[in-house]
């Protein structure tokens, strides 16, 4: 779809600078290549220099605190040539997100082939008063966390078809699903797999304090709970006050099916809906039976629990299953399914338009792949650290440096867990040390963490933002999405800090049993 572009002052200033910058740059893939040749090079001045990081740390294999030293590995040796040869393929196959979203596709590919979504999409914005879209947007990609990355592949491409169908920029019902699934990753209303995976290590660098401390999955329950609220609020100001006004009208053209997207449902399309909510209903029974069960097949099978279980781990295959069902059954109520060979159709259908995705996706799998084996995150992310615990600042100064330096790290070194592995050692106790619990110290790490994710070029899935946005404009680019995202970034990460500073000013617990101060 070509879109025509408004060129007026509202792309003036310092976004309209980051965006005009930022596509003039090279093909996306090409910049992964170019940054893949980046790190080789740096890793080997670096590791020719002996450049190395020693901190108290969490073994990963071992679940212990142990000292650690890492050092900068050359890709330039002979080991780190073979290395780039023999892991090129299993970088590719290896990528989160490249399995993660052809497996999301197969389903959703066939629920947006029939028709369901759209049909659905329609239903919901004739019913929904046109003033709290945004809203739902955002406190929809909010909630979506506690399923994983579903909301990347299913909730932010269906943020662009809501805004159209309400007349409004694709590209910022995008921005909008995008603050929340990402911008939001540290908010829900519920405790998720995050929480679990985060509780345990902070346990285990409180222990290096207080060996009896156990921090609980559920100790920033409280807060999350409140940032849900703060977030969607943002995250609807920022669109409707920024970025819309910035992107102006969109000039584009409607995909297809677009073109009627306010007018009311037929009664095949009516049909339709139903055949999909009696399939999608199959489908969620089906997989209750193997999860609601004390004993079910789908919980963990040593503890018996839902959060880190089976279930959770594999939530991506459940939602693509379901809307596989779904998009079934509305296509055979509508009647566009006749056959099977109907619903292969649509799948290959959809497979088809993700050629540029794995071509862009194989580059920055080996861009992401050689960042980690060269140590390059790692040594970032300690010298950070150790930064910030030399400035001997206290209190609420040293609450928002961690903060911050959490949210610089976040830029080169994404992934949750690997960089709480690294820095709860450091941080928990040693703000365990000025009175400030671990509970507090992993809420603010979060926030850091979640707030810089839809800025980062090395986020896992921001290339597949990237790839919608360009659905929608062709001359949209890497630096459209950073432009677009940057107030959100700036916006979410004072707004998040200042509530988490006003819960350490009044004292307010953090979750069941988890308070400020220890």
């Amino acid at each position: 779809m070509k879109a025509v572009k408004e060129v007026n002052q509202k792309k003036r200033g310092i976004l309209g600078f980051i965006e005009t910058v930022g596509n003039k740059l090279p093909h996306p893939a090409t910049i992964f290549v170019i940054l893949c040749v980046g790190v080789v090079i740096l890793s080997h001045v670096l590791a020719s220099r002996g450049v190395s990081v020693t901190y108290e740390g969490i073994d990963r294999a071992t679940n212990e605190i142990k000292e650690i030293t890492v050092s900068v590995q050359s890709l330039l040796t002979p080991d780190g040539i073979r290395y780039i040869f023999e892991s090129l393929i299993t970088n590719f196959t290896s990528f989160a997100a490249l399995g993660t979203v052809l497996v999301a596709m197969l389903g959703v590919g066939v629920a947006e082939g029939t028709g369901l979504i759209g049909t659905a999409l329609r239903r919901l914005v004739l019913k929904t008063p046109k003033s709290l879209v945004t809203m739902v947007v955002v406190f929809a990609g909010v909630m979506s966390s506690i399923a994983s990355d579903a909301g990347y592949v299913v909730l932010v491409p269906l943020g662009a078809v809501i805004f159209m169908s309400c007349g409004r920029h694709p590209l910022a019902g995008i921005a909008a699903a995008f603050a929340g699934v990402s911008g939001g990753f540290s908010a829900n209303l519920f405790p998720g797999p995050v929480d679990a995976l985060l509780a345990g290590m902070t346990t285990e660098g409180a222990h290096m304090f207080d060996p009896s401390y156990s921090a609980s999955p559920v100790g920033n329950w409280y807060f999350i709970m409140a940032s849900t609220v703060v977030i969607t609020l943002i995250g609807t100001l920022v669109t409707e006050k920024i970025v819309e006004p910035r992107l102006g009208k969109y000039r584009g053209e409607l995909i297809a099916g677009d073109e009627d997207a306010m007018k009311p449902l037929d009664e095949k399309e009516k049909r339709g809906l139903k055949f999909a909510g009696l399939f999608a209903l199959v489908g969620i029974i089906l997989i209750g039976a193997l999860v609601v069960p004390a004993n079910g097949i789908l919980r963990n099978p040593k503890t018996g629990e839902i959060l880190s279980s089976p279930f959770m781990n594999s939530i991506v295959v459940s939602i693509a299953f379901v809307f596989l069902l779904a998009g079934v059954g509305y296509g055979i109520g509508e009647g566009k399914i006749k056959s099977d060979k109907d619903i292969i159709g649509e799948m290959s259908k959809t497979m088809s338009t993700m050629g540029s995705y794995i071509v862009l996706v194989f580059f920055a799998a080996q861009f992401v792949a050689y960042f980690g084996k060269t140590n390059l995150g790692t040594v970032i992310a300690v010298k950070g650290a150790d930064f910030l615990k030399a400035t001997g600042i206290q209190g609420i100064p040293l609450l928002v440096g961690f903060i911050l330096v959490t949210a610089f790290i976040n830029l080169f070194m994404g992934s949750a867990s690997a960089k709480w592995a690294i820095m709860a050692p450091i941080f928990v106790p040693m703000l365990m040390g000025v009175n400030i619990s671990p509970e507090m110290t992993q809420m603010a790490y979060r926030i850091g963490d979640s707030t810089t994710n839809i800025i980062s070029p090395l986020m896992t899935y921001f290339a597949l933002i990237v790839s919608f946005s360009e659905k929608y404009d062709k001359e949209s680019g890497i630096g459209t999405m950073i432009s677009t995202m940057v107030p959100y970034s700036v916006c979410l990460l004072i707004g998040w800090t200042i509530l988490l500073m006003l819960w350490y000013v009044f004292k307010l617990p953090l979750g069941p049993g988890a308070g400020i101060v220890i």
